[in-house]
């Protein structure tokens, strides 16, 4: 079991109505000017911006609005909040969407009190000192950015998709009310319960495999969300199991499930690239690509896959095999994957294969030019990369 520093600074107000505890949350965190920052119209086509304007207006905090976070938030909308948090003396952000608008919410804390250029922090050139403030109304569960220390931003010019990870910038407090998911359309839950499952994935497929308690939990989640996800795609405004999904979406990335572990986060290294290069949903290229980096690498794991295929998909254990076992395992989330509405290839992804040159600007960018491997539990070098895209290319 590895040695581990388990930080989750985060204040959690979770259940219906926790909307309420929003302005009494900005002040205790020195909230006096806030920038509310949003994607698209459902915020505000669902009445929610409405709300938080009106709460902040009855508690006499100022605010200023930015919208038009995409999915894989853009660089270029981040120094468009940098500006307008200078102008406006902004100094508290306030999240109100999914992992985009977190992530944007973060990166434009990053560079308000930085002198150069945000994008130093994603191209390792320079590590935060500071930043403001960030809180978050959390309408998507899904990439889990609300409790933890990563932001994925992608720069507009070649669409380069890099994350960043500092403590410096995690969230002072989440606001999580499921009743605010019961309006997600079926395709963005199913991917939102992937890249769930996929966070946990990334750590549970560790080199250690002695971490009990933290696998028990991981398989737990996983199990949880498995089942929870049907129930919601036949029955939207199940609360029970929209809450289970949204609580498992912050416990799957706020590292607890990597406690005693070691996060391997090659298949999102992998998928950054897809959806960089392809405008794709992440979880959607997350169940694309999953399958092909699993059967490469699990031969020299199978206990672990062996371990999954049992506990989390139900699979009998074939002791004569456990490659067998192992590989049923993978054809059985896959079977899931497909069952929700995910693909689990890239032609499946993309409507089409990929080119060669596709997959060669695919490695290049994973790689860095060559210059980078990739993982942990297995170590990927740009030819591993290339075999496991043209493996989820086939």
């Amino acid at each position: 079991m590895k040695d581990f520093n388990f930080y989750a600074p985060t204040r959690v107000v979770f259940g219906r109505e926790s909307e309420a505890k929003l302005p009494e949350l900005i002040r205790q965190y020195g909230g006096t000017k806030v920038l509310i920052h949003y994607g698209g119209g459902s915020a505000r086509r669902y009445g929610l911006l409405d709300r938080v304007e009106q709460m902040l207006h009855e508690a006499d905090i100022d605010f200023v609005e930015l919208g038009g976070v995409v999915p894989n938030p853009l660089l270029s909308k981040v120094k468009e909040g940098i500006g307008l948090c200078c102008r406006e003396d902004v100094d508290f952000i306030l999240a109100v969407g999914g992992g985009s608008v977190i992530d944007s919410s973060k990166a434009i804390a990053y560079g308000v009190p930085y002198e150069g250029d945000v994008w130093d922090f994603w191209d390792g050139k320079a590590v935060p000192q500071a930043s403001l403030p960030v809180g978050v109304i959390l309408t998507i569960p899904a990439a889990g950015s609300e409790m933890s220390s990563s932001t994925v931003i992608t720069q507009d010019e070649g669409m380069l998709k890099r994350g960043f990870n500092s403590d410096i910038c995690r969230c002072k407090f989440a606001i999580m009310n499921p009743e605010r998911t019961y309006t997600l359309p079926p395709y963005q839950t199913a991917a939102g319960a992937t890249d769930i499952m996929m966070h946990t994935m990334e750590r549970y497929f560790s080199k250690y495999e002695d971490a009990t308690l933290t696998d028990a939990i991981a398989e737990a989640l996983l199990r949880t969300v498995k089942d929870a996800v049907f129930v919601v795609l036949k029955n939207p405004e199940d609360y029970r199991n929209r809450a289970n999904i949204m609580w498992a979406s912050s416990l799957s990335h706020n590292d607890l499930t990597e406690c005693g572990t070691e996060k391997d986060f090659a298949v999102h290294k992998l998928e950054h690239e897809l959806s960089g290069l392809f405008g794709v949903t992440h979880g959607a290229g997350l169940a694309a690509i999953w399958g092909s980096w699993a059967r490469y690498v699990m031969d020299k794991h199978l206990n672990r896959f062996v371990q999954f295929a049992v506990n989390v998909m139900g699979v009998t254990n074939d002791f004569s095999d456990p490659r067998a076992t192992a590989l049923r395992g993978i054809e059985a989330i896959e079977r899931f994957f497909q069952q929700i509405g995910m693909p689990t290839s890239i032609p499946a992804l993309i409507g089409r294969k990929a080119t060669d040159q596709e997959i060669e600007t695919l490695v290049a960018k994973c790689s860095r030019g060559g210059k980078m491997n990739i993982g942990a539990m297995e170590i990927l070098k740009p030819a591993d990369m290339t075999a496991i895209y043209r493996l989820a290319n086939a």
